[in-house]
């Protein structure tokens, strides 16, 4: 047997080095380590430009892969879950957390800590979870992709358009005690709210009438967290085959600021300038003809609205805690 087919016979781990602001590339040796002490051999590749994990992961499972690993954040997650889904093939996804948010693992509940996510690797169980796909524009043509946290419209995605343009440095701001360790997208929620005006949709959700809704935020959520912590859906499920759709109202600045707790923990879904439902098919545009509206889709910013969110149902298989 052939080098190279050994090594398509081993798990493959896909790191994104960047990721945690360029961290994981510095601890990469002491993953790798706790990798083969508590879960086995593997083979490994490393991205070195946006977008590359999707391309690695649909190579890897058309080769046969049957357990395919992101190491990195929510991105590379998300990269690497569009790749197994673009392949067509019946490849697993494992996840060895090294990012800043954390958000998609903290619904599986798998630790951040290198050892113990390598422990669910070895031991864990197999589920069969929901995906969501999008639909969107793009420089003026309509593209596809797949997400498995939340999409959003709204402040989060200012938030993400913010942090990108200003860089890093712009979040030296100290952040309240209660966002603690979550002052990437936590700040940057409090300070957008001051300059932020609110956004004008029309939704559909299933086969229901169109809402004309004036929204803060308006969140597609198929798991709980987003933003770096934030339980934004508390009851989303993965195996439910529907979205938690959760409107957050024409808040102003200072009611944004009290009450961001009760968001960022999950005590928020009976405000009442909080919406909810559930739905299998979320159709979103703009009020207005000319406005542009960009979408947030797993902390990536790929297009605008007009947008179709739909739940598919089982289709990704996924190493889970047992």
């Amino acid at each position: 047997m052939s080098d190279e087919c050994f090594r398509m016979i081993l798990p493959i781990v896909i790191i994104n080095p960047e990721s945690a602001r360029g961290a994981t590339r510095k601890a990469w040796p002491k993953i790798a380590s706790d990798l083969r002490t508590h879960f086995g051999s593997f083979s490994c590749v490393f991205t070195d430009k946006p977008g590359q994990g999707t391309e690695l992961a649909a190579q890897a499972a058309r080769k046969g892969s049957r357990l395919i690993i992101a190491c990195g954040g929510d991105g590379t997650i998300s990269e690497v879950t569009n790749g197994i889904l673009a392949s067509g093939k019946d490849t697993e996804l494992g996840i060895l957390p090294s990012g800043t948010g954390g958000d998609f693992r903290k619904t599986l509940g798998i630790s951040g800590r290198s050892r113990d996510a390598a422990a669910i690797l070895r031991d864990g169980r197999t589920r069969k979870i929901d995906v969501g796909r999008v639909t969107f524009t793009n420089d003026g043509e309509r593209e596809t992709r797949y997400f498995l946290g939340v999409a959003s419209f709204g402040m989060s995605a200012d938030v993400v358009a913010r942090v990108r343009e200003a860089g890093p440095e712009w979040l030296s701001t100290k952040a309240p005690n209660w966002l603690s360790g979550r002052a990437t997208f936590g700040v940057s929620m409090l300070q957008t709210a001051m300059q932020s005006r609110a956004t004008q949709v029309i939704v559909q959700l299933d086969d229901s009438p169109e809402l004309h809704l004036t929204v803060a935020n308006l969140c597609i959520a198929n798991a709980r967290y987003f933003g770096g912590g934030m339980k934004i859906a508390p009851e989303a499920k993965l195996t439910d085959g529907k979205f938690d759709v959760i409107s957050i109202g024409d808040l102003n600045a200072l009611k944004i600021l009290t009450r961001a707790s009760r968001i960022y923990f999950g005590s928020h879904l009976r405000m009442q300038e909080v919406g909810y439902a559930l739905a299998k098919k979320v159709i979103a545009r703009p009020a207005a003809n000319n406005a542009r509206i960009a979408i947030e889709v797993d902390g990536e910013l790929p297009g605008l609205l007009p947008a179709t969110f739909q739940v598919v149902p089982a289709a990704l298989r996924v190493r889970c805690p047992a």
